[in-house]
């Protein structure tokens, strides 16, 4: 019989913030898989870490480009489809193998998580189960003691790689907002923000629920 897949959310970075399933299926799997930067380190497996036993296999699958930057003859697009049809081929063969594989998501899977990625190459051969975890969202504002939102207020949540214009006009069309993906977009936030009117509101966290954690007006925050 051919091994289940799971995409398995582990939270936003505290260890104690895991679901109880999600720690179960993390200590019996025979295959923990988790995508990492070329430097080798994943948030994820970080995060898991606990839960994981002795004689694991382990699958660490290295982006091969973290910017649009590449000499990849199809581009950075090109070299993304590459590494997930890779990937997904990686694992495709431990569960042809009758391993079970527990792809580690940082936060929830299906919220802005790579392990989407696997599951469209790879559920409609294999049986495959999501485990929802606790999104870098609802840590943010529980960390700053803030609601998303009350009654009929609406919350959009909004990738920080929006071209500045186009953010600040959905900035300015909602009453409450989480912008991600900061990093290298965070002046173009930052500028979208002051456009919008919402600069003087908006708070700045990174790394929610962690010894690294880092609360501040958003305003003041020197990228």
């Amino acid at each position: 019989m051919p091994g289940r897949l799971y995409g398995v959310g582990v939270g936003p970075g505290d260890p104690e913030l895991v679901t109880v399933k999600a720690a179960r299926l993390i200590t019996a799997a025979d295959v923990i898989a988790y995508h990492a930067a070329r430097h080798g380190r994943s948030n994820a497996r970080a995060i898991a870490e606990p839960y994981l036993r002795a004689g694991q296999l382990e699958e660490p699958l290295i982006y091969p480009v973290t910017t649009e930057t590449t000499d990849h003859p199809g581009g950075y697009q090109g070299a993304i489809d590459e590494f997930y049809a890779e990937a997904a081929a990686r694992l495709a063969a431990h569960l042809d193998a009758g391993r079970d594989v527990v792809v580690l998501a940082e936060g929830d899977p299906f919220f802005y998580g790579s392990y989407m990625h696997m599951h469209k190459r790879l559920s409609d051969r294999y049986q495959a189960t999501v485990v929802p975890g606790v999104t870098s969202v609802s840590a943010a504002s529980a960390v700053l003691g803030r609601p998303l939102m009350e009654r009929d207020e609406v919350l959009t949540v909004l990738p920080g790689t929006l071209r500045p214009a186009e953010l600040a006009e959905r900035l300015a069309g909602t009453e409450s907002a989480a912008v991600m993906k900061l990093g290298r977009t965070f002046t173009g936030v930052r500028d979208a923000l002051q456009q919008a009117g919402r600069l003087a509101d908006a708070w700045y966290v990174e790394r929610a629920t962690t010894d690294r954690e880092r609360v501040a007006r958003l305003a003041d925050v020197d990228p």
